[in-house]
């Protein structure tokens, strides 16, 4: 049988080109050796949007659309609602018994997000608590594999020490512990150059943008601010659009041909833009070209029968974890 692997997104907006190179490129190489389970993390977005819960849902089919656009196929990885699986609930609150506050509180990821959205004392506790969700996730779906970034290690880390105290205290083999596959792509910059591509912060390319988004959003890129003149040197390294080149150019010999043509001098920054901009049109073109042509009916009825796969597997997997537990109906 094939290795299990989970992965997933939150449905805050649509994918990015971040996601492109980061993940959704992976998962259409995954998908044909493992059994790969994507989650769409309704409940776990709510932890920051649960004033805006319409942020999250309008957004379900969207993200559900860009994962077909790029070549994952629901024939080969089976796609699902967080929130339509209550399974994930009744474990998650088991596993509130096995992990303390002192714990939580050390865990790098929550301490790095918390301070990225200023939380402190008003911080939520469904927020604060979401490793724990994660770790039922996991778990849940018996997921052996779980492609990750390295700011994400903790997290497994968590879900493996929630997994061997579960085992330990029922005297079981119920659960089964998970590795990461880290992901061997840089994070991709934000158009800005300050920070990484993301829907929140507004600095990214989606796979939905038309053509002339994309090359309004390619010309506000952060270059070189001293290389004033076309004919100034001009700097590669920070520059927005010669990492984007490396990113997505066909021809990175081509790309290496322009550096050094920059960096002497004579090539103007319109001119590598407008390069950047060709690029990404013969990229997203066709993956736009099929995200158009779906039909919001035939990706909910998708969504609906990856959920019902999906919710099998999580029967089976709770009843052994109340079977353990001695906690199973009279």
């Amino acid at each position: 049988m094939k290795k299990k692997i989970l992965t997933g997104d939150r449905p805050t907006g649509g994918l990015h080109l971040g996601h492109y190179i980061g993940s959704l490129q992976n998962r259409v190489k995954l998908q044909t050796e493992y059994d790969q389970y994507i989650l769409v993390a309704d409940l776990q977005a709510l932890t920051d949007h649960f004033d805006h819960p319409e942020k999250v849902t309008q957004n379900i089919v969207e993200i559900a659309k860009d994962y077909l656009s790029v070549g994952i196929d629901p024939d080969q990885t089976t796609i699902f609602i967080q929130s339509q699986i209550p399974e994930i609930a009744a474990l998650t609150i088991y596993y509130l018994n096995l992990v303390t506050l002192g714990r939580l509180s050390r865990n790098p990821t929550v301490k790095a997000e918390m301070q990225q959205k200023g939380y402190n004392e008003t911080v939520p506790v469904g927020f604060f608590c979401y490793p724990i969700s994660q770790a039922a996730d996991i778990t849940l779906f018996q997921a052996e594999l779980v492609p990750v970034g390295a700011d994400q290690l903790p997290m497994i880390e968590q879900t493996n020490e929630i997994v061997r105290r579960f085992n330990r205290i029922y005297h079981t083999n119920a659960l089964k512990e998970c590795k990461a596959i880290l992901s061997t792509t840089s994070r991709l910059v934000g158009i800005d150059g300050k920070s990484k591509s993301s829907k929140s912060l507004g600095n990214a390319i989606a796979l939905a943008d038309p053509p002339e988004v994309i090359k309004q959003k390619v010309f506000q890129m952060y270059t070189d601010p001293d290389h004033i003149k076309a004919s100034d040197p001009g700097r590669v390294e920070g520059n927005v659009v010669f990492s984007y080149l490396d990113a997505f150019h066909y021809d990175q010999e081509a790309v290496e041909v322009l550096k050094a043509h920059y960096r002497r001098g004579g090539l103007g920054d319109v001119v590598i833009k407008n390069i950047l901009n060709d690029s990404l049109q013969l990229l997203l073109a066709p993956i736009r070209e099929k995200r158009n042509g779906l039909d919001a009916k035939m990706v909910k009825a998708m969504l609906h029968q990856g959920t019902e796969k999906a919710a099998q597997l999580a029967k089976g997997t709770i009843a052994m974890v109340r079977e353990a537990m001695g906690i199973t109906a009279f």
